[in-house]
């Protein structure tokens, strides 16, 4: 999908299409007043000079996505809003709302389901189709079913994507970068050459600024660079799995096929905070902070048709340390108040005196809810400690939230 998150925003405010725009950090004050509509008004009639703009934040947010005009200023995903700001503190920002964005993925995922069935879901706003069997799939190198599906999608749903079609996943990753937004791209195993090997490295999906930054070592800053070195030197330099990966990559060979089912390790939510807060000072923000968190875990389980027996906790102090700890149970439970009891205790076993930057619950163990009752019991109840932080610190009761 095209700058998914922006895009999802810009059906609610037109008024901001062409604008720079970012998306990230959590609700303000001021979103709230914006919001705050005379009677028969819409959101659609909010004025542009009424939001609030990028050079005005404070905080520690990070940019989850951005309009393309704010990308040309060099803002782009994961940037802190503050850095963003110096780049391009004409841009508004606005808070992110992952409710309506999963709303969105579920509606554009399903509409390609009815079109190309087998589909793999690769998160909110991206998927792989394998469209080998689907009924004139062919015609045109795929390009007549990438436009139905572009087409369907916009529908449905007002949004634009961009489509990469090649005989592989790992081509079709990188061809569906290549005309964005709303691009269709079509690669073939003959097109390797000239429209793969030009690339930099880090075009290829795993290949991280670490791994990058050693190949640019060894003088290699273009896939076709890494396609001309040796197997075995590559294996030599980079250790026997990645090496071999490295040249199978390089030469555009991927085996993988599309997973139209996974099943979930886990389900978590978690919060930065735009201060630090602490447990005593600022235990009833905390408190309705944490009971959110585990409402929206419970939501995402049920939703889902997930239950899970093991239920944890994740902190990040200001000195950027964390802890986690998790407790299993011998139920299953998608209960927010079962989640959030548990929760609790494992909140009695981190220390809370630091002052905290990130707060968040996780559910793991789980199982579809018509298998669970008929999955072997568990252990009666078993708790680990999962990082090495002060063993023997334990907060105290009252410092809980």
């Amino acid at each position: 999908m095209d700058a998914f998150y922006a895009s999802v925003e810009l059906l609610r405010y037109p008024q901001l299409k062409g604008l720079p725009v970012v998306i990230g950090g959590g609700r303000r004050k001021v979103d709230e007043a914006i919001r705050d509509l005379p009677e028969g008004a819409t959101l659609a009639d909010i004025p542009v000079g009424a939001f609030p703009l990028l050079k005005d934040y404070a905080g520690r947010g990070v940019i989850t996505t951005a309009t393309y005009p704010a990308r040309q200023f060099g803002v782009g995903s994961a940037m802190g809003l503050m850095k963003a700001a110096k780049l391009c503190p004409q841009a508004i920002i606005l808070p992110v709302d992952f409710d309506e964005y999963r709303r969105f993925s579920r509606r554009f995922k399903e509409v390609i389901t009815e079109i190309a069935p087998v589909m793999e879901d690769r998160g909110v706003d991206e998927v792989y189709i394998d469209f080998t069997d689907v009924p004139g799939g062919q015609r045109e190198g795929g390009r007549v079913l990438a436009r139905l599906i572009q087409k369907s999608i916009l529908e449905a749903t007002g949004l634009t994507c961009s489509i990469g079609i090649a005989p592989n996943k790992l081509l079709a990753k990188m061809a569906s970068e290549f005309d964005k937004p709303n691009g269709i791209s079509v690669v073939f195993e003959g097109d390797l050459q000239s429209r793969i090997w030009p690339l930099p490295c880090r075009k290829v999906n795993g290949i991280g600024p670490k791994a990058d930054e050693k190949l640019q070592r060894h003088e290699i800053r273009t896939i076709g660079e890494l396609a001309a070195r040796d197997r075995e030197w590559l294996v030599a330099n980079f250790g026997k799995a990645t090496g071999a990966w490295m040249h199978e990559v390089a030469w555009g060979r991927d085996n993988r096929p599309v997973v139209t089912e996974s099943e979930p390790v886990s389900m978590s939510r978690e919060t930065t905070f735009n201060r630090d807060l602490q447990a005593v000072r600022d235990r009833a923000e905390l408190g309705a902070i944490f009971t959110h968190l585990c409402e929206k875990v419970a939501e995402d389980l049920q939703r889902k048709g997930y239950v899970g027996k093991t239920i944890g906790i994740k902190l990040r102090y200001d000195d950027f340390k964390i802890a986690t700890r998790d407790q299993t149970i011998d139920h299953f439970t998608a209960d927010a108040k079962a989640i959030r009891q548990i929760a609790g205790r494992c909140l009695k076993r981190v220390p809370l005196e630091r002052p905290l930057r990130l707060l968040g619950v996780r559910v793991g163990a789980l199982a579809k809810v018509g298998d669970a009752a008929t999955l072997a019991d568990q252990p009666k109840a078993s708790s680990r400690r999962r990082t090495p932080d002060d063993a023997g610190s334990v907060a105290r009761t009252a410092s809980l939230f």
